[in-house]
């Protein structure tokens, strides 16, 4: 990455990271932008040409923020020797973890998330976050897989938004009952996708096609 790119991220790093304070009381707002930057020691001006569409601009960085906050956070931890789904457990618990601190503007970026307008934004940012856990975790794949390569990203992306909505409102300590609820899920998705296996074995025998045929 070039130095101006460098000083660029660093900026709106800058920013995003005053932003989460005001957000918790004003939302994602371009007011929360404005004095976002103030806190940065930046002028408005450098806030809106760095975020021209204010707080969906914001939120987007939020994403890009948080991602890479994650994948910081599991580095040098080994994840290629955990089982898959540890893999992913320590993935996604990472990237909440990091949130914690700032959980009501977290609550009030799911809200404006949910926004009509937001939707498609929001669908991007959220296959974009599911894709890097994949790549992290070491399956990263390519979209010729065909339909593996989709339904483990749209696995773990419904995996990712039952445990955020349920961490927003866990008082447990440490956050205990979220890896307890996060948990159950993957051994949820574990279960469902035994029962698949099995199918696809039993559909293989039955037609005495490969069990990857015999599903295509």
């Amino acid at each position: 990455m070039s130095d101006a790119l460098d000083e660029r991220r660093a900026l709106k790093d800058r920013i995003l990271e005053a932003a989460l304070l005001h957000a918790a009381f004003d939302g994602w707002s371009r007011r929360t932008l404005v004095n976002a930057a103030g806190d940065a020691g930046l002028d408005p001006a450098t806030a809106r040409r760095l975020f021209p569409q204010g707080g969906d601009s914001l939120l987007a960085w939020l994403d890009d923020w948080a991602d890479r906050g994650m994948v910081a956070a599991v580095a040098g931890q080994g994840i290629e020797r955990l089982p898959m789904r540890r893999r992913i457990a320590l993935l996604v618990r990472s990237r909440l973890e990091l949130l914690t601190p700032h959980r009501e503007a977290i609550r009030r970026a799911a809200a404006a998330r949910g926004l009509p307008g937001n939707v498609a934004g929001t669908g991007r940012g959220l296959w974009r976050t599911v894709d890097l856990m994949w790549q992290t975790a070491g399956l990263g794949g390519a979209p010729s897989e065909g339909l593996s390569f989709y339904s483990r990203r749209a696995t773990l992306a419904g995996m990712l938004v039952a445990t955020l909505l349920y961490w927003l409102d866990d008082q447990s300590e440490g956050c205990a009952e979220s890896w307890a609820f996060l948990d159950r899920r993957i051994e949820d998705v574990m279960r469902i996708g035994k029962a698949r296996s099995g199918i696809e074995r039993w559909a293989s025998w039955l037609t005495g096609r490969p069990a990857a045929a015999a599903t295509r």
